[in-house]
């Protein structure tokens, strides 16, 4: 299993049943989208180095327990744990950090089945409608949503069927300030037939929903893939842009000298352009996965 759609299908299986609403209790005078920390917890997190927040995807890393994972990520500086079940938002929460994206639902087609599709609109907004007042319980400032597989769609047709669908979701997600994140995927390498392949794509649904929460994930590692220049495409988008994956192109492995990507310019330019969300590390680690993941935090330090 070395990818995130093998970890959803295999999650989907193991989780199957498990119903949001189980974790920890909250602080009332929190504000919604104020992670906070679960009663009673102490937050062993060192300062978030440089200016950006960073944070650390869980699937490459879960052959470590999620206590463990969480303190190692907390020593060296992460802010957050990415893309977790509502299961395991309570878990980060009592180590002081935040989960920084999290799944309304655990799926194995979670990926391929998005919001071009009228007909899944119904489980998509069922499963938002749960998970958004959850993810402010635990402070989870965003969920994930997908643009689905293309199966033959125009573009255009899917513009306005995204547009349709989550026009119906956007004012609940601006009453409890969780920012829902459609993700940008290649479908050149790892997605095929995925149809929010590129930025301009994903940059015209969520310009006409017009809401501050619902933005978009811009995945560097593949928008690399898809299209490039992705510091001027990051600065021309910026508003348009809520969240960041890292991964390093080709393979998604570290962000070293064997990839081509500039990764220290890369995160200086997400700084400078004002970003204050979370750039979240996503690559599956050759050697030492927390050597990498250290290594990775302090490439990206800007």
């Amino acid at each position: 299993m070395t990818d995130r759609r093998g970890f959803l299908a295999a999650s989907g299986a193991a989780l199957c049943g498990l119903a949001i609403g189980e974790g920890v209790s909250t602080d009332p005078r929190r504000k919604p989208g104020d992670p906070g920390l679960a009663p009673g917890a102490r937050n062993p997190r060192r300062p978030p180095p440089g200016r950006l927040k960073q944070s650390a995807c869980r699937w490459p890393y879960r052959h470590l327990p999620l206590p463990d994972f969480c303190r190692a990520a907390a020593a060296m500086g992460l802010a957050a744990i990415d893309l977790l079940g509502s299961d395991e938002w309570g878990v980060v929460r009592e180590h002081g950090l935040v989960c920084s994206m999290g799944y309304p639902a655990i799926r194995g087609d979670f990926i391929a089945t998005g919001f071009n599709d009228r007909a899944n609109h119904p489980l998509l907004l069922g499963e938002l409608e749960r998970a958004i007042p959850e993810a402010v319980r635990h402070g989870v400032p965003n969920v994930i949503a997908m643009f689905g597989n293309r199966r033959g769609r125009s573009d255009a047709e899917a513009i306005d069927t995204c547009v349709a669908g989550l026009n119906r979701i956007k004012a609940l997600a601006e009453q409890h300030g969780v920012t829902i994140c459609l993700e940008l995927l290649n479908s050149k390498v790892d997605h095929a037939d995925y149809q929010g392949d590129r930025t301009a794509f994903g940059v015209a649904v969520v310009r006409a929903v017009a809401s501050p929460r619902v933005k978009l994930l811009y995945d560097i590692y593949h928008m690399q893939i898809m299209e490039g220049d992705v510091i001027r495409t990051i600065r021309d988008n910026k508003e348009w842009i809520a969240h960041f994956h890292t991964g390093g192109v080709p393979g998604r492995h570290e962000l070293n000298d064997t990839q081509e990507l500039n990764w220290r310019g890369i995160a200086a330019a997400i700084a400078d352009a004002g970003f204050t969300g979370y750039l979240a590390h996503e690559f599956t680690p050759t050697h030492d996965p927390l050597v990498s993941l250290r290594e990775a935090v302090a490439v990206c330090t800007a």
